[in-house]
């Protein structure tokens, strides 16, 4: 893991109550705490705000305490560049679609432009996927670098994680099966919801024994064991810094497990009015997304 990654444990940043104008970081109070359903359901949420302006340098925690107003991404568009993702990396999901197990790890990006907020900000369909209502979700698990990586192997992979946190990848199926590139169908403004905390690498050694679930309307739809991973975290990182740069704040989301609306008989697609949530466990807790059409 990252130097820094050793100076907390979990972070949050958002926006104060006792001064809208700001935007802090921070660690949850209550360290078990699930921050996102917390919000959710209206509880307040108390954090130690550190000294720094960014999870990428958070500086020390202080002695007071602040409650959340509003709870945002644990990164800003400034600090992700571009973002990558990987588009088949569970074992199970690649047989539900009848695919072939990649021998390399399959790649798109979305923009800076794509990250949003969690809950209570709303996830944006664009007008383009209500002509047929096919929009989907996408849980994933999300490794967040914490400093710039290149030519890196897969022993020392690790060594560049900040931390781990939930996404939703937010998809027009129809443009991404009309298209052999997904980066436009995956790349609308505020399709890439993240959060609702940035777990250190010192609390994750391990990512096979978390547990992803995506639940829509809090039905579940998808739930599976990071232990299906086709490719591994050293591996995805290793592979993705090859003669490329990964600038500390990248992150790259790690693919999608069964039980996408797509693949579902009949097919279940997200709309307005709908809420999905991402529960990705222990420590990140859920990423909870209310859909809104443009």
């Amino acid at each position: 893991m990252s130097k820094i990654a050793s100076t907390f444990s979990r972070l949050v940043r958002f926006i104060p109550k006792s001064d809208p104008s700001k935007v802090l970081i921070g660690e949850p109070v209550d360290a078990q705490l699930d921050v996102g359903l917390a919000i959710y359901k209206g509880q307040e949420v108390s954090v130690r705000p550190f000294t720094g302006s960014s999870v990428l340098t958070p500086g020390e925690a202080t002695t007071g305490t602040e409650v959340v107003e509003r709870l945002l991404s644990p990164l800003a568009q400034k600090e992700v560049g571009s973002i990558r993702c990987i588009g088949l990396n569970y074992v199970s999901h690649a047989k539900e679609m009848s695919l072939a197990l990649p021998d390399y790890p399959v790649l798109f990006m979305k923009p800076s432009t794509s990250l949003a907020d969690p809950y209570p900000a709303p996830t944006i369909l664009p007008k383009l996927t209500q002509t047929d209502n096919t929009g989907d979700y996408e849980s994933e698990m999300v490794i967040v670098i914490g400093r710039d990586a290149k030519d890196v192997s897969e022993s020392e992979a690790l060594d560049y994680v900040l931390g781990y946190t939930a996404a939703n990848d937010v998809s027009s199926r129809t443009y991404q099966m009309n298209q052999s590139q997904w980066c436009f169908s995956k790349g609308f403004d505020g399709a890439c919801p993240i959060g609702p905390t940035l777990v250190s690498a010192k609390l994750i050694a391990d990512v096979g024994k978390l547990q992803i679930r995506g639940l829509k309307n809090g039905n579940v739809m998808q739930d599976c064991p990071l232990t299906d991973l086709i490719f591994s975290v050293p591996k995805l990182i290793s592979f993705l810094s090859q003669g490329t740069t990964l600038p500390a704040g990248t992150i790259i989301l790690t693919g999608t497990p069964p039980g996408v609306g797509a693949a579902k008989k009949p097919q279940e697609f997200i709309k307005s009015g709908d809420e999905f949530a991402v529960e990705l466990l222990p420590h990140v807790g859920t990423l909870i997304n209310k859909i809104e059409h443009q």
